[in-house]
């Protein structure tokens, strides 16, 4: 078949992003599709330099024409420049149309692709929510807009949020029907070495994370706030006082609500800008698998509504090798936690898990792997998405 996966690699040039979006590429191509990449926000380009929308999309393209060589992708990407409609990657704008109009599969990751002709003509169009109860407030609350609209339009809708539609899950399904799912990764990439070993490296022995302290504001809904990483991170402030551990976490200044830099370093935390030490894809990955592992808390918004969100970036670092400490959402309604996974609501809970596995790190560092290997892997999370 011929499968088209979209998403914001050239749009927002960051580490994490490409990856996210990359593996559905990689997953696909991984069971003998023809895949082909296509950016379509509609939206300006975003340039990373200046921190602006520009009508210049050369940084952008050039970057994701580079990502796509290495990934062994060619020039199998489309790239839609929204300030003026010219396509690139396939220069000829037929060409590219006519490429579209014949695929059999749409993946939206995360809603990046604006449906317009050729694109809504896809027979199978695959919505992928990767923000559960954000998506949904959105959808439920203004359900007449242009975006509600583009979302129903999808035959088949998926989400990160695996208990949607269940019981005791707050997230509402806005009429549709939200099938669970979980990041693909395309283990072998994360078995790699991407960028030459240095004399030593930030994260090394540290347990790290990469996040924003607030990405958006917090969202209403049936009377209630659901808010940002800000919310839960406060209750967790004292973590490094309850355990020997290192931490070392990549994090974004946030948006409204600024991230309140001396307070955590007074707590223990050592915090980086991710825009230095993680500019990339290949600097992302070494960041990730010079860790020890990961701890990080969800969003607020995740925890309150029990959502079952368990984080793509976790997965990497299961892929890695690295063993996760991370919050319950309710994920492990879905996904086993103790060996090399490990849960945790309060900062009791959390530092008792890094315990435990500095006990016993060998073991859970290959205990990690597996379960990447069980649960993650991009083929099988894909050939899933397609049955």
């Amino acid at each position: 078949m011929r499968i088209v996966v979209t998403g914001l690699i050239g749009q927002y040039a960051f580490g994490g992003v490409t990856w996210d979006y990359m593996q559905y590429v990689l997953g696909f191509a991984a069971l003998g599709h023809e895949v082909w990449y296509l950016e379509d926000t509609s939206a300006w380009a975003y340039d990373p330099v200046k921190q602006e929308p520009s009508a210049d999309c050369s940084h952008n393209t050039g970057y994701l024409g580079r990502v796509m060589r290495e990934f062994d992708m060619g020039d199998r990407w489309i790239y839609r420049n929204g300030a003026t409609g010219d396509y690139h990657g396939v220069e000829d704008d037929g060409r590219a149309e006519e490429i579209l109009m014949s695929a059999d599969v749409l993946a939206n990751v995360s809603g990046a692709c604006w449906l317009r002709e050729p694109t809504a003509a896809i027979p199978l169009k695959l919505f992928l929510d990767g923000d559960p109860m954000f998506t949904q407030i959105s959808l439920a609350t203004d359900p007449g807009t242009e975006y509600a609209a583009r979302v129903s339009a999808h035959e088949r809708h998926f989400s990160f949020g695996m208990n949607v539609g269940n019981p005791g899950c707050d997230v509402p399904t806005a009429g549709l029907h939200w099938r669970p799912t979980v990041q693909p990764i395309s283990l072998d990439w994360w078995s790699k070495t991407l960028m030459p070993p240095g004399a030593g490296h930030i994260a090394d022995g540290a347990w790290t994370t990469v996040m924003n302290w607030a990405s958006y504001p917090p969202k209403e809904f049936e009377g209630r706030m659901y808010g940002q990483k800000d919310i839960e991170f406060e209750r967790f402030f004292d973590l490094p006082s309850l355990t020997d551990e290192k931490f070392v976490l990549a994090m974004g200044q946030g948006v409204g609500q600024k991230r309140p830099t001396a307070t955590l370093e007074e707590k223990g935390w050592t915090i980086i800008e991710p825009d230095i030490h993680i500019p990339d894809y290949a600097s992302y990955h070494d960041f990730l698998t010079n860790s020890k592992g990961e701890w990080s808390i969800a969003k607020n918004g995740y925890v309150r509504s029990k959502s079952g969100w368990f984080s793509c970036r976790s997965a990497c670092y299961l892929a890695a090798g690295k063993p996760v400490v991370v919050q319950d959402t309710g994920w492990t309604d879905h996904l086993p936690s103790g060996d090399g996974v490990l849960a945790f609501r309060t900062p009791q809970e959390a530092a008792e898990a890094l315990e435990t596995i500095a006990s016993n790190y060998e073991y859970h560092c290959l205990e990690a792997r597996a379960y990447a290997e069980k649960y993650f892997d991009a083929a099988k999370v894909c050939a899933e998405l397609l049955e």
